[in-house]
């Protein structure tokens, strides 16, 4: 039986059972961005749904918020081991929801979010839950009911890493996914069901976010709300959760520079930020889509940017030797199109361009597009685009370079690449993002991610992540 045939992708998981929803009129199309036809379609909660699902999770939480951080550990094992036996069933998921070629799907999308219960699952076991300070016992505590927005540009990652450290941390969760990519989430629901995880303690909910993730953060019973989304949406969130003061882990929008220096590996660099700007079609919150070189190495630059992206095979997520697929919607295709007519006004194109790659004549398909002549006061260097496209700038020295990469309104990320370690780890304390990576290096699921300035305000993964869903409590006198 196919994913999207599956009988439980017209249901909630509500509770430890698969629900009707309390209202079958109004119902959720997703579209195959491969091809631009109507794929499936799920049920839009309602709110009676959505309090359905957080009453489930409040009634849990006395009872989950009291089981030891090992067992708790064990259960987030057993979920990881559910999702690699259904790991083809996710891989066809994403395909077909978000257009990931399949080769890419199952190395970052699917690899990453089986392997991030058992990442966490250590953390857990690892953590400081009870320590001795200033004569105190200081212990860390469950928060309570987590309201659990996830994107589409991450559908099994996102899920998984946050339902992974709210219940790691001993929290319930009520999971809003997004609603462009609801059968990957529905296969996570799946594995949790699967590894007997108690009744009630995760609850997922499918629906739109100006009513069942709306209703999940205004609730009085939703102590926390863990977001990955737009900066409109943080704020919006931020706004409706104040009042009963919400804790928030947000992480938002980026722009990140990527500061390449004048050296040997300069060719190679550039070469390496061009496709890492492409990957997930652009879709990806860290991407190095502002490219700083040496002003008299910018020919150099473009050239190798611009033979990067015309080399780059654009295609159906199933399609042969395919290296980027479509955008998830109709709605992401005009969208990045539009940025790209802003740039061919502000800017000197040098690849891609508006439109559909030659020779695809449906599907959300975007060209990899290439500018030079970019300065950091045009909106293409400011704003965040979330689609294949690479403004190279240009610098005459370091501080320079430092004081580009630092004017913007993110700093979720940055990159740094170069063959100086000591220069390059000057730089990176100079840079003011979350994190910088270097020389190509990819995400730490042990470090912690988040952002400075407009990219949010928490954390996630390793300690940190979990830190975002505990109380404190001191315990003096004993």
């Amino acid at each position: 039986m196919s994913v999207f045939d599956n009988p439980n992708a017209q249901k909630f998981y509500i509770g430890g059972s698969w629900v009707a929803t309390a209202d079958a009129s109004d119902i959720i199309v997703v579209d195959n961005p491969n091809t631009g036809a109507e794929l499936a379609h799920v049920p839009a909660g309602t709110l009676a749904d959505t309090d359905a699902a957080i009453a489930a999770a409040r009634s849990a939480f006395a009872a989950w918020s009291q089981t030891a951080p090992a067992a708790r550990a064990d259960l987030l094992d057993a979920i990881g081991a559910e999702m690699d036996r259904r790991r083809a069933d996710l891989i066809d998921a994403v395909c077909a929801e978000m257009g990931c070629p399949r080769h890419l799907t199952e190395r970052f999308h699917v690899a990453i979010g089986i392997g991030i219960w058992g990442k966490t699952a250590q953390t857990v076991r690892d953590f400081p839950w009870d320590r001795q300070m200033g004569g105190a016992q200081v212990l860390r505590e469950p928060l309570g009911v987590v309201g659990v927005l996830t994107p589409w540009n991450g559908p099994v990652t996102s899920v998984a890493k946050k339902l992974a450290a709210v219940l790691g941390a001993g929290c319930t969760a009520v999971s809003k996914p997004s609603e462009h990519t609801p059968f990957s989430a529905i296969l996570v629901a799946e594995a949790i069901e699967a590894a007997g995880v108690p009744a009630g303690v995760v609850n997922m909910v499918q629906g739109y976010g100006a009513t069942v993730g709306a209703h999940i953060v205004a609730h009085k019973d939703v102590d926390a709300i863990t977001l990955t989304g737009s900066v409109g949406a943080g704020v919006a969130i931020s706004r409706a959760g104040a009042s009963n003061l919400k804790r928030m882990c947000l992480e938002l929008g980026g722009k990140s520079a990527n500061i390449i220096l004048d050296d040997d590996g300069f060719a190679g660099a550039v070469k390496t930020g061009t496709i890492a700007t492409m990957l997930n079609t652009g879709q990806v919150c860290f991407a190095p889509t502002r490219m700083l070189v040496p002003r008299h190495r910018a020919a150099e630059a473009e050239a190798i940017a611009k033979a990067v992206a015309d080399g780059l095979k654009v295609g159906p997520a199933d399609a042969e030797g395919v290296m980027m697929g479509p955008l998830v919607s109709a709605e992401q295709y005009e969208r990045v199109g539009d940025y790209i007519r802003i740039g061919q006004n502000e800017a000197r194109l040098v690849a891609g361009g508006p439109g559909r790659p030659e020779g695809l004549k449906s599907g959300h398909f975007v060209r990899p597009t290439v500018f030079a002549d970019v300065t950091n006061d045009m909106r293409i260097a400011r704003e965040e685009i979330f689609g294949p496209v690479l403004s190279i700038l240009t610098y005459d020295d370091l501080d320079q370079a430092v004081e580009i990469a630092n004017d913007s309104p993110f700093g979720l990320a940055a990159h740094i690449s170069g063959q100086d370690s000591a220069q390059v780890a000057s730089l990176a304390r100079r840079l003011r993002a979350g994190s910088v990576y270097v020389n190509g290096a990819t995400m730490s699921f042990d470090a912690p991610f988040g952002g400075y300035k407009m990219s949010g305000q928490g954390r996630e993964h390793g300690e940190m992540g979990l830190e975002e869903f505990l109380e404190t409590k001191s315990i003096v006198g004993l």
